[in-house]
C-alpha cells in the first residue's frame, strides 16, 4: 500500500488585499449546493528540471506556483475568502461570501514510488488519487470554517500531480476553469488579467436579499471510476447520424454521445423494463440570461432530467434519445431560470447524495472547459481532449456495471483505448 507523505502545508492569501472585506450575497443557484461535496479536479505534468524541494531559493517549482496562487487570488478574492453566517430571529439563516483574504490552502506532498503510468495507465482510476486532494469529505457548507479553495501538489517519481478542491457553493464548473487558467497564465508571466471578473450576484428585482433559509432544512453535519478519450471523428458521426435520422440539425455532438451512454449502461445494468429510469444533465445558464456578463464568476447552472421507462429507452433508437435529450435541455430558457430562482427562494431544496436514485445517471462538467491548456448508479464527467474536437470521459459505475460497459462492442467502438 503506497504512502503519501506530507512535506508542508501552508495558508496563501491575496498579494494585494483591500483592506475592506466585498460581500458577496448568494443566490439559489449556490445555496442548493451546500450539502453535498466539493469541486475537485487534479493536473498531471511530467516532473520539471526545477527541484520541489521546500527551501529558501525563490527558483524552486513549490515556490514559484505558491507565489503567483497568491497573485493569482488578488483577481478572485472569493477563494480567498470564506463562507459566513447570519443568524436571524425567525429561525432562519442565511449566508454570503466573506471576501476577508482569510485563507486558501497549500499542501506539498510526495507519493513514494507512484509514476505517472501508475496513474494513466490502468483502466479505473487508482483509488490513491483520493489522496492527492486537499479537503476531502467535506460539505460545501464547512467552507463556513474551512478554506474554500485547497491546493496539493503531490510529488512523484517522475511527474507532478496538482490536485485543486473548490467549494462549489462559490464556483461552478466554468469558474472554477476560469481560475486555474487564469492561474497558469499569470504564473507563465500575465501581469494582469484582461478583462476585471464581476463577483456580484444576480437577483431578480423583487427579491429580498438576504435570502433566508429555515435552519430545519439545513442538515449540518464511489463506485468504480473508468477514463477514456473519444475521438473527434466518432463524435462527428454520432452527431451527424442524429441529426440526419431525426431530420434536424439542433442535436449537439454531446446530447448524442450522452444517449449513447446511457442506453448502453442501462442495457448493461439489466434494469426492470418497466421501471422508470432517469438522466441527468446540469446545463449551463449563463448564456440563457440576458443580464449576467460574460466575465461573471459564479454558479449558474441547472439540472434537467430525462425520464423514460428502461424498456423505451432499449426500444428506440440512439437518436430519438438524442431528440428527446435536446427538447428537454431547450426548456430551459431565461423565464424558467427565473422561474426557478423563485421557487427555489419560496421553499428551498438542496442538493444532496441521496437525491440521486440507483436508477439515475448524471453528468457534470462540460467538454466547453478548458482542461489541457456517491452511490448512485453512475455519473459522467466529461472535460475536452487533449486532440481538437475529442472528448475524454470519465465513467462512474458499479463494478459489474463497469465491466459489462467494458466489453460493450458498441461502447467501445467510439473510445480511443
Amino acid at each position: 500500500m503506497v504512502d503519501v507523505r506530507f512535506i508542508s502545508s501552508s495558508i496563501i492569501q491575496a498579494a494585494n488585499h483591500s483592506a475592506s472585506s466585498e460581500r458577496i450575497e448568494l443566490t439559489p443557484w449556490d445555496l442548493r449546493f451546500l450539502q453535498i461535496g466539493h469541486i475537485q479536479k487534479g493536473l498531471l505534468f511530467p516532473k520539471p528540471k526545477a527541484p520541489l524541494q521546500e527551501n529558501d531559493t525563490e527558483n524552486t517549482l513549490i515556490h514559484h506556483l505558491k507565489t503567483f496562487l497568491s497573485h493569482t487570488l488578488h483577481y478572485f478574492p472569493p477563494l480567498a475568502g470564506q463562507l459566513a453566517i447570519t443568524q436571524h430571529e425567525d429561525d432562519t439563516i442565511s449566508l454570503f461570501i466573506n471576501c476577508n483574504n482569510a485563507r486558501a490552502s497549500f499542501t506539498h506532498a510526495v507519493a513514494d514510488g507512484v509514476t505517472i503510468s501508475d496513474i494513466i495507465k490502468p483502466v479505473y482510476v487508482p483509488t490513491i488519487i483520493h489522496s492527492f486532494f486537499p479537503l476531502n469529505e467535506l460539505t460545501n457548507f464547512e467552507g463556513t470554517r474551512k478554506p474554500v479553495l485547497g491546493i496539493q501538489v503531490t510529488d512523484l517519481i517522475d511527474g507532478i500531480f496538482i490536485g485543486c478542491t473548490n467549494n462549489h457553493v462559490v464556483v461552478d464548473g466554468t469558474s472554477f476553469w476560469h481560475f486555474l487558467n487564469s492561474w497558469s497564465e499569470i504564473s507563465k508571466g500575465l501581469i494582469h488579467l484582461s478583462k476585471p471578473l464581476v463577483f456580484q450576484r444576480w437577483f431578480p428585482d423583487d427579491t429580498i436579499i438576504p435570502i433566508r433559509i429555515p435552519r430545519s432544512v439545513v442538515k449540518l453535519k464511489q463506485s468504480n471510476k473508468e477514463l477514456e478519450s473519444i475521438l473527434p471523428e466518432n463524435i462527428t458521426k454520432l452527431k451527424a447520424k442524429a441529426n440526419t435520422e431525426m431530420g434536424t440539425n439542433n442535436i449537439s455532438s454531446l446530447q448524442a454521445l450522452l444517449s449513447l451512454i446511457w442506453r448502453l449502461v442501462i442495457c448493461n445494468k439489466r434494469f426492470d423494463p418497466n421501471e422508470e429510469i432517469t438522466y441527468r444533465v446540469v446545463v449551463g445558464c449563463k448564456r440563457r440570461l440576458s443580464k449576467l456578463p460574460d466575465n461573471c464568476f459564479r454558479n449558474v447552472i441547472l439540472g434537467v432530467f430525462v425520464t423514460m421507462k428502461a424498456k423505451e429507452l432499449l426500444e428506440q433508437e440512439t437518436e430519438n434519445t438524442a431528440w428527446t435529450m435536446n427538447r428537454k435541455i431547450a426548456t430551459v430558457t431565461e423565464e424558467s431560470s427565473k422561474m426557478f430562482f423563485e421557487s427555489w427562494t419560496a421553499s428551498p431544496k438542496f442538493v444532496t447524495m441521496s437525491s440521486f436514485r440507483s436508477n439515475s445517471l448524471t453528468t457534470s462538467i462540460s467538454p466547453r472547459f478548458n482542461m489541457y491548456g456517491n452511490k448512485f448508479e453512475g455519473k459522467t464527467i466529461l472535460f475536452c481532449g487533449v486532440e481538437e474536437g475529442s472528448i475524454d470521459i470519465e465513467v462512474c459505475l458499479f463494478a459489474e456495471t463497469m465491466g459489462a460497459l467494458a466489453i460493450d462492442e458498441e461502447f467501445m467502438d467510439v473510445l480511443t483505448l
